[in-house]
């Protein structure tokens, strides 16, 4: 906010309402739709009936760091079926950000190629997390955010999907004795949105320093997630903790594993919205141009 006050000399100032005083997060997109908020930061996920493309961003093996998976989110959000479900909605997105992908945290024993998941009971969030798990040999289990310190205490589970900015604020660390730091197991996306009516209503200059500004904290943002995970991963070392990566093979053959349920997700969204493959498509060649311009 105080990035684009700067950049307009003033011309756009906010009122902030935080930790959901005007809207609970599943209200949020229809809050700007509506026009009882002119912006929110929303979670595509909380929204999948009218963001069901932006999806995606759950699927495994799409992108290594949240910085490149950011800059490729971005560069597909100036045009194409990402950005027309949001147009869709009534909105238009100003930055869109990914967190760094999901990890794997283990109780008992680390695991490496598909082999070793074979009977392990994994806690799943969604559809496409159960996919993923089910791909690789594991049984998906269902259990809500705070029953997961329980489940993996008590052995219902005996690993997790999670994303290790959350660890913490689980206390996951304390029940676990292996952690991934270079899997690919999903992600979630964060979407800074706009009403349409009102973004439209902007002179050009302040149209362009608004998303000048979002693209800026967009990079910005997505390095200090990938920082604070380095960081928390050599607290954890330091705790005792097998950080552990998956070598160059493993990780081969865990793509091969997953490659499935991409296929299975184009074919579950297209019932939907036959922009699904498209989508998906778009994403990955932003990914392999990020990839090419050395800023992964």
């Amino acid at each position: 906010m105080s990035h684009v006050e700067e950049k307009t000399n003033g011309s756009i100032q906010f009122t902030h309402f935080p930790s959901s005083q005007a809207a609970p997060a599943g209200g949020l997109l229809d809050a700007v739709n509506t026009g009882v908020l002119d912006m929110a930061l929303i979670g595509p996920a909380y929204h999948s009936e009218k963001l069901t493309l932006n999806s995606l961003i759950a699927l495994p093996g799409l992108y290594d760091s949240a910085e490149e998976g950011s800059a490729a989110l971005q560069s597909v959000m100036s045009e194409g079926p990402l950005r027309e479900e949001f147009t869709e909605a009534g909105v238009v997105p100003i930055f869109s950000l990914v967190s760094p992908p999901y990890q794997v945290l283990l109780k008992d024993k680390q695991v490496g190629l598909p082999s070793e998941w074979s009977g392990l009971d994994i806690r799943t969030s969604g559809t496409t997390q159960a996919m993923t798990a089910r791909a690789l040999g594991a049984s998906a289990v269902s259990l809500a955010g705070p029953e997961v310190y329980m489940g993996l205490e008590r052995g219902r589970v005996e690993g997790v999907f999670f994303p290790l900015s959350s660890v913490g604020a689980y206390n996951l660390q304390e029940v676990v004795d292996h952690i991934s730091s270079n899997g690919s197991f999903g992600g979630y996306s964060y979407a800074l949105v706009i009403n349409q009516k009102t973004f439209e209503n902007l002179s050009q200059e302040e149209r362009s320093a608004m998303l000048e500004a979002g693209e800026e904290i967009s990079t910005a943002l997505a390095k200090a997630l990938d920082e604070s995970t380095a960081g928390l991963l050599e607290e954890w070392r330091d705790q005792g903790i097998n950080t552990f990566q998956f070598t160059d093979e493993e990780l081969q053959s865990l793509d091969s594993a997953v490659a499935d349920v991409k296929g299975d997700w184009v074919k579950r969204i297209s019932s939907h919205d036959p922009r699904a493959a498209e989508a998906l498509q778009a994403f990955e060649s932003a990914v392999s141009n990020v990839s090419l311009n050395g800023n992964r």
